[in-house]
């Protein structure tokens, strides 16, 4: 069994204010790694935790949104945290934080899913295989294997490596069973803009101008209504942009945590 977190930490350990960083989906803290290392963020307290179940971790009994929600704020409240950043499935974990009224602090959501309908369509039918019985087991495994190869042409050269390396001690029945609560969770919301803005805290909503997940005309209406969101697009990027750009994305965190500090 692995052990309950995978823990990076970066910054200033004496600072006035932290800032917890969740992965997405399959992926550990090596994924932060980069924007960890950036000046702007440099007198900030960081510290990144694998969403257990992922990569080396051991996943919790219960797997739903929910629950991850009230892990992740529990570990933001013991770290001391005052903002969060979250990416992808870590990114949807933090807006369910501050809809449950967890977390109070400003979020930074890198390439979050907004509905089912645009989320990868890779992972909506790797779902609905996994759910066959016999063959979904089986899919996901095949999937983990293949999944590193994939991901290395959406990274920068320098870094495919050791990311697509971090991606490969994920567990197939723990992935099959976290991404099935997940479409569950998805399937109870239309739309997570208004449970986002109903929260109530600041957030930043960061895309790359080629990303995967998608957002529809009314989501991004609903996203710039909101007058505690703010969007950001960053160019020449896809999914990975606190990789491809972690400089950008440095910039954005240092301004969140400047609202929490506030």
């Amino acid at each position: 069994m692995g052990e309950r977190w995978e823990i990076r930490r970066a910054g200033a350990t004496n600072a006035s204010h932290r800032v917890l960083m969740i992965p997405g989906a399959l992926c550990t803290t090596e994924f932060y790694a980069d924007v960890m290392a950036e000046p702007a963020v440099a007198g900030l307290a960081m510290v990144a935790a694998t969403q257990p179940g992922f990569g080396p971790t051991e996943a919790p009994a219960d797997v739903s949104m929910e629950h991850y929600a009230r892990l992740m704020a529990d570990f933001a409240a013991e770290a001391g945290c005052d903002t969060v950043v979250g990416h992808s499935l870590g990114a949807n974990v933090a807006i369910e934080m501050a809809a449950l009224g967890l977390f109070k602090g400003p979020l930074v959501l890198l390439s979050p899913t907004f509905s089912r309908g645009d989320e990868a369509k890779f992972l909506t039918v790797l779902n609905a295989v996994g759910r066959v019985p016999g063959l979904g087991g089986a899919a996901w495994a095949v999937m983990l294997k293949l999944l590193p190869v994939g991901v290395k042409r959406e990274l920068p050269p320098h870094r495919a490596e050791a990311l697509a390396a971090a991606m490969t001690g994920n567990d197939p029945a723990n992935c099959r069973r976290i991404v099935r609560h997940y479409y569950a969770y998805l399937d109870r919301y239309p739309s997570l803009v208004p449970r986002l803005c109903e929260a109530r805290v600041p957030a930043w909503v960061v895309r790359g101008d080629h990303d995967e997940i998608g957002l529809t005309d009314e989501e991004r209406r609903g996203l710039e209504a909101c007058p505690h969101v703010g969007t950001v697009t960053v160019p020449d990027t896809g999914h990975f942009a606190l990789v491809e750009q972690p400089a950008r994305v440095a910039d954005v965190i240092a301004e969140a945590a400047t609202v929490a500090v506030r």
